[in-house]
């Protein structure tokens, strides 16, 4: 997918699906178009609930949501569609100019869908780990904007501009085309191969540097939540809070609790993601060292497993996100008033919203009357009133 989807060149054999039967391509056909109409239905309900339900609009946050739904949802009607018909059909028949117009589409969507999730994982450092008070004021519309705006910009400069211009090609033009064409069936196949640098440098920027930035950021978003929630044991230990921010009855059950969420919330983010992307990367690095020798099936299978983390993203950026849930299910139901706005809460009752894209936990009586005690133990260990009890996608 992102940066050199060496896979768009599934023929590079010259062979490519020559030996499936009429029952393997009419499963193989059912099978990708599943994976295209999920990808789809996924990514465009995230856009509506965004377009109908205007609390979603009024946090930042919820932008770049959006625009990585945008992009994996251009994935899936522009590049997905192409990729599955090479692949059903064996060959590509729609010539070498639109060749290079899917492949360069294919690397700068695919790239653009990357460079969203390493935005997310910083919006969120920042929001948590940083200056969570004030964060609001800190991640103005221009800065979204323009984070938002760069992540199309370097998807384009590493897509449409080499390609166009071959640069990808220097130095293997003669091995490309040789794969473009099967002499004994005189077939015609998208190749898209990479000479080194380009393979390096795109890789890099599309794949491994998003990589180190999303595992440090989780990393240490992960460990402010740890240290808030050892800063409440303690107060609540100390006897200051009984009552004021306790979740459940059983302070180490639900201390657990929240542990438990925020790492399998990291676990599932950072999991999904190198999972579907690792290999197809890994190999794009290995291969020009090889004499481009790896199998077409091997990049097949490591291009549509690519193909799958846009599909899987609308799940872990928005389904487990407690407002998106709710603009879901309005959307589904019909307007159903239920879903319109949380219940009501009572005194003692806890109170959930978010901020900062980040799901909170309260009792009511919190927001009425603190005690002096607890206020002043909550400056003495700088918690702020609004972000105790932090939990990811609560």
């Amino acid at each position: 997918m992102a940066t050199e989807l060496n896979l768009t060149d599934i023929s590079r054999n010259g062979e490519v699906n020559a030996e499936l039967s009429p029952a393997e391509r009419i499963i193989l056909t059912i099978f990708l178009a599943f994976i295209i109409i999920m990808t789809v239905l996924g990514n465009l309900l995230v856009m509506v609930a965004l377009c109908k339900d205007r609390q979603l609009r009024k946090k930042k946050t919820n932008y770049f949501i959006v625009s990585l739904a945008f992009a994996d949802l251009l994935v899936a009607v522009v590049v997905m569609p192409f990729a599955a018909i090479e692949l059903s059909k064996g060959y590509w028949e729609y010539g070498e100019t639109f060749c290079l117009v899917r492949t360069s589409l294919d690397v700068m969507l695919t790239t653009a869908s990357i460079l969203h999730l390493c935005c997310i994982a910083l919006d969120r450092y920042y929001a948590i780990c940083c200056q969570p008070l004030v964060y609001r004021n800190k991640m103005t519309p221009l800065r979204v904007a323009l984070m938002l705006g760069g992540c199309w910009v370097i998807s384009f400069f590493i897509s449409f501009l080499p390609i166009m211009q071959s640069w990808n090609a220097i130095g293997i033009e003669k091995i490309i085309e040789e794969r473009k064409f099967n002499n004994s069936t005189n077939e015609t196949y998208c190749v898209f191969l990479v000479n080194r640098p380009y393979a390096i440098i795109c890789s890099a920027v599309a794949f491994y540097i998003p990589l180190v930035l999303m595992v440090l950021a989780y990393q240490r978003i992960y460990i402010t939540a740890m240290e808030h929630v050892r800063q409440i044991g303690t107060l609540q230990r100390a006897g200051s809070a009984p009552e004021a921010y306790d979740g459940s009855d059983h302070q180490g059950s639900s201390r657990m609790k929240i542990e438990t969420k925020a790492a399998k919330t990291l676990a599932v983010i950072m999991g999904c993601f190198c999972l579907c992307w690792a290999p197809f990367f890994i190999t794009n690095i290995i291969d020009p060292f090889i004499d481009y020798s790896v199998p077409w099936e091997l990049w097949t299978a490591w291009l549509w497993l690519g193909y799958v983390n846009s599909g899987l993203n609308p799940f872990l950026y928005a389904f487990l996100n407690r407002a998106f849930r709710r603009a879901f299910l309005m959307i589904l139901c019909c307007g159903n008033e239920r879903y319109v706005r949380p219940g009501s809460f009572g005194p003692s009752r806890h109170y959930t919203t978010s901020v900062n894209g980040t799901s909170i936990a309260l009792r009511s009586t919190c927001f009425e009357a603190p005690s002096p005690t607890l206020q002043e133990l909550m400056n003495k260990n700088k918690i702020g009133r609004v972000h105790f009890q932090r939990t990811l996608f609560q």
